[in-house]
């Protein structure tokens, strides 16, 4: 790749070097004869002023004397004829170079033939003139005075240009092979590096040098975020298959157990063993439940039948229905806010399972009072359910809701799959609703989940103003999504 690199680059400068070069000959030359044009052109018109208003004109000594005035290659008379003819001109020039057409009309020609630039211009010489010309020219012919320079070659000066292009040429050697090693280089650790992952070494990272382009740089990070990211995420499938393996195992030795002990006649608690088996059989059920849940909801293949509901309503009869759970563990479970007049257009089954499994995931953690609520925040409906346990750690709080997550907070009660938040994150996605956590909640403890809805008019018939029959608001604020 290095090679490569500095071949590009050495190609575009020689490239831009010939081009250079070539122009600047091309162009040196195009000034050097414009320049030359202009220069015989006025001297040539004074040659003729002179040579037309001179009383006595001889070209043998006359012609010889203006030569030496300017710096003329061939200064001569030559004849124009009366069928076109021209007499005498110096090579290289020729008839139709010199364009006949125009002197018969009395204009001056200029042009260049390669290197020689001329001048030719048609002379009104009086008749006392023209009879002291001594070169023999026809009095028919009109004498054209033909003013001839050659023009330096520029190729003359290439070896200067040969030494600026060899310099420049070294020097994008050398910046070459530099820009080419700090290019190649960290891309030759990003692909050794995602080499590495591929083949399953997720620790692997590509080193980040200082002096790097923020790019290269960008991309390094980029691919250790994404290892870092991968490990994190084969730990917690680690993780989830362990705690998983564990719910599984746990109510399955107790089945299994109870029922031998019954197939034996080992007991003699027949409806107790029996009931413990309906327990651990509708616990292995709800867990087999969430993870068809949190397939179907990752794969969106589930349905949401969306209404206009009161979401005060849906959230007290979810709560009422969690109140024995509650008294059985020794937590007070109490509603707090708006009892009623919240509506928004959702799937109320949905809504409810949001709100068990918030209310579940803080049954397992409080010490001694989940609260449960429901308030109107501007545009929004505020669904909140909080607990006065050991509350999240800052590290914790920001993946609550990630799949087969687990807080290492200490628990009051037994711990599940880490299914539960992940679920309600997925549902309140799939309703357009939005869903935080936030952690401590009072005296440095608790944690409060909150499900946000977008609030909707009442139907008709339920002209109830919000507020109504209001439960005390939270003591800590609400602050809805950005």
């Amino acid at each position: 790749m290095r090679r490569r690199i500095t071949v590009a680059i050495l190609g575009v400068v020689i490239g831009t070097l010939v081009l250079t070069v070539f122009g600047g000959l091309l162009l040196v030359r195009r000034v050097a004869i414009s320049t030359a044009e202009n220069e015989i052109t006025s001297e040539a018109e004074a040659i003729g002023a002179l040579m037309s208003s001179h009383p006595v004109f001889t070209q043998a000594a006359d012609v010889d004397a203006l030569r030496r005035v300017g710096a003329f290659d061939q200064l001569t008379l030559v004849g124009l004829g009366p069928t076109g003819s021209l007499q005498g001109l110096p090579a290289p020039l020729g008839p139709s170079i010199v364009k006949v057409a125009a002197l018969r009309a009395g204009d001056t020609v200029v042009g260049n033939v390669g290197h020689v630039v001329f001048v030719a211009q048609p002379l009104n010489l009086a008749e006392r003139q023209r009879l002291t010309l001594d070169d023999g020219l026809p009095a028919s012919d009109v004498p054209v005075l033909v003013v001839t320079r050659r023009v330096a070659n520029p190729v003359n000066g290439v070896d200067y240009f040969v030494l600026v292009a060899g310099v420049v040429l070294l020097a994008g050697v050398a910046v070459a092979a530099v820009l080419a090693r700090r290019i190649s280089a960290p891309i030759v650790r990003a692909v050794q590096a995602t080499r590495q992952i591929a083949d399953g070494n997720l620790e692997a990272t590509v080193p980040v040098n200082a002096g790097e382009y923020p790019e290269l740089a960008e991309l390094a990070e980029a691919i250790n975020t994404l290892g870092q990211n991968l490990s994190r995420a084969q730990g917690l499938e680690r993780e989830f298959l362990l705690s998983v393996s564990h719910e599984l195992r746990t109510p399955l030795t107790s089945i299994r157990g109870y029922a031998d002990a019954i197939a034996d006649g080992a007991t003699d608690d027949v409806p107790g063993a029996l009931s413990i088996i309906g327990g651990e059989a509708r616990r292995l059920e709800r867990l087999v439940q969430d993870l068809l849940d949190l397939a179907r909801l990752q794969a969106r293949q589930f349905s949401l039948h969306t209404q206009r509901i009161d979401c005060a309503a849906v959230c007290r009869s979810v709560t009422e229905g969690f109140q024995p759970e509650a008294d059985s563990v020794g937590v007070a479970l109490v509603s707090a806010g708006t009892p009623r007049g919240l509506w928004a257009d959702a799937d109320p089954d949905r809504v409810g399972q949001v709100i068990a499994n918030l209310i579940e995931n803080a049954l397992k953690f409080a010490t001694g009072r989940v609260e449960v609520g429901t308030d109107g925040v501007g545009e929004w409906i505020a669904i909140w359910v909080a607990d006065d346990g050991p509350g999240v750690g800052p590290a914790d709080l920001p993946h609550i809701f990630e799949r087969h997550y687990t807080s290492d907070r200490v628990p009051a009660r037994k711990l599940g799959a880490g299914l539960g938040l992940a679920i309600v994150a997925e549902l309140a996605s799939a309703m357009g609703a939005a869903v935080d956590a936030q952690s401590p909640v009072e005296g440095g403890r608790g944690a409060r989940m909150v499900l946000w809805m977008r609030s909707r008019p009442a139907p008709d018939g339920h002209d109830e103003p919000v507020g109504a029959h209001r439960a005390p608001t939270p003591a800590f604020p609400l602050h809805p999504p950005a």
